[in-house]
């Protein structure tokens, strides 16, 4: 028995919990904050989950809304809605607008919620049935010419010449989730580049633990195609947020965690060579993710080094020595991060131009622009962030963090004093 229950009460949450499992030890009951994570994506129809437990009330919330949307969403699985005490014009209201049954949260009877959620769980198992016989399925679970069960399509992302990206479903993760699909392409002298590197993104990431890097979810690989699913942001990457000046204590929540991320993937050997606001993605808590480890993107001003001599990168975010095609170790990303508070503080890039050659030369040759006078308690993190010469930046990423959680501190203390 597989559960979303939708409500904002840890207590009630897990005097539900005891009732289902007093029937189903083994039940599986994935709980979602509506105040913390706000409303479920459109296109998410809860296809991994026998029923949804629907709170009525929340902080900022009324859960007939929610219901009228969800249970209007063609394939949704069937909700329970738990009514207030005694509210039987609710109840009506609610079982009018497609709930499967109606339970009273004043006194909570253990017969009839069991009953609910059996019948409900048994209503979800013959629609998926059907559904999985029905001529869309097959075509609902098609990827870019890859035929993949457990996974529903919702729609393209984007195309590229390496990779497709997808919106998707998955029954298992019980979410939405990011699909990327690539052919393989062989060559006369053995595998093509691209796909290896895609394959090797899987490895690179899933030896990474951490709160603050992309959690990959499944790899496959067919005759024909490979495929690596992972956590979908709904929220977008940190590049929608920066449309000026941010708080500075947001900034500097926003680097820490990068900091704390690159300290992760550099303490596995990793170098991520790409870092920029579109590569650092929002959940719905607010947490950030780092994500893209190694894939080119084959757009202008977006490369990759691979090669010794070869420019790839984001020329805005580019360490001088990467954009020079030369060798590149981790401080290359402190570099990055450091572009990117600089973004994030003054509401601009440190160095612009109508070109990517004429940008890296400003990487290499210009001094760093001077922070506005309110923010001169930053200018040295700004310099040891983005040193021409790698050997006079910061060393690692864990001194980066320790200076930023000092700033914030300071921070923290002036906004309590005013």
């Amino acid at each position: 028995m597989r559960l979303l229950l939708v409500d904002d009460d840890p207590r009630f949450r897990a005097l539900l919990r005891h009732h289902v499992s007093c029937d189903w030890t083994d039940a599986d009951i994935v709980a979602y904050n509506p105040v913390i994570r706000g409303t479920l994506p459109a296109e998410f129809l809860a296809q991994g989950f026998d029923a949804v437990l629907l709170d009525h009330d929340w902080v900022g919330g009324a859960g007939i809304d929610w219901l009228r949307d969800l249970a209007a969403r063609p394939g949704f699985a069937p909700v329970v809605f738990i009514a207030a005490a005694g509210a039987a014009r609710m109840a009506e209201d609610a079982l009018a607008a497609g709930a499967h049954a109606v339970i009273d949260k004043g006194k909570i009877d253990h017969e009839l919620l069991v009953g609910a959620v059996a019948g409900a769980s048994e209503r979800q198992r013959l629609a998926q049935q059907a559904w999985r016989g029905s001529s869309g399925a097959r075509e609902a679970q098609t990827f870019g010419g890859a035929y993949i069960k457990g996974y529903r399509r919702v729609r393209q992302i984007a195309a590229g010449s390496v990779s497709d990206l997808f919106l998707a479903e998955s029954a298992q993760a019980g979410s939405l989730v990011v699909f990327k699909v690539t052919r393989d392409m062989r060559k006369s002298d053995g595998m093509d580049q691209s796909f290896s590197r895609f394959l090797q993104e899987y490895e690179i990431v899933r030896s990474i633990k951490h709160p603050n890097v992309v959690h990959i979810l499944d790899l496959g690989v067919t005759d024909q195609y490979a495929y690596l699913v992972m956590e979908y942001f709904a929220r977008g990457d940190l590049r929608s947020q920066i449309k000026g000046p941010l708080p500075q204590r947001q900034a500097l929540e926003y680097c820490l965690a990068i900091a704390h991320a690159l300290s992760a993937i550099h303490s596995a050997g990793i170098l991520h060579r790409d870092l920029k606001p579109g590569n650092v993605m929002i959940r719905d808590d607010g947490s950030l993710a780092l994500i893209d480890f190694g894939l080119a993107k084959h757009r202008a001003l977006e490369m990759e080094i691979t090669d010794k001599g070869m420019i790839f990168g984001t020329p805005y975010y580019m360490s001088p020595e990467q954009g020079h095609g030369q060798a590149v170790d981790a401080r290359g990303d402190l570099y990055s991060l450091g572009v990117m508070l600089y973004e994030m503080l003054s509401g601009k890039k440190p160095f612009v131009a109508d070109s990517a050659m004429a940008i890296i030369y400003k990487h290499a040759r210009h001094p760093v622009p001077p922070l506005a006078e309110s923010l001169q308690m930053y200018q040295p993190i700004m310099q040891g962030l983005l040193a021409k010469k790698p050997a006079d930046r910061y060393p690692n990423a864990l001194v980066v963090a320790q200076v930023l959680e000092d700033l914030l501190h300071t921070v923290k203390a002036a906004e309590k004093a005013a």
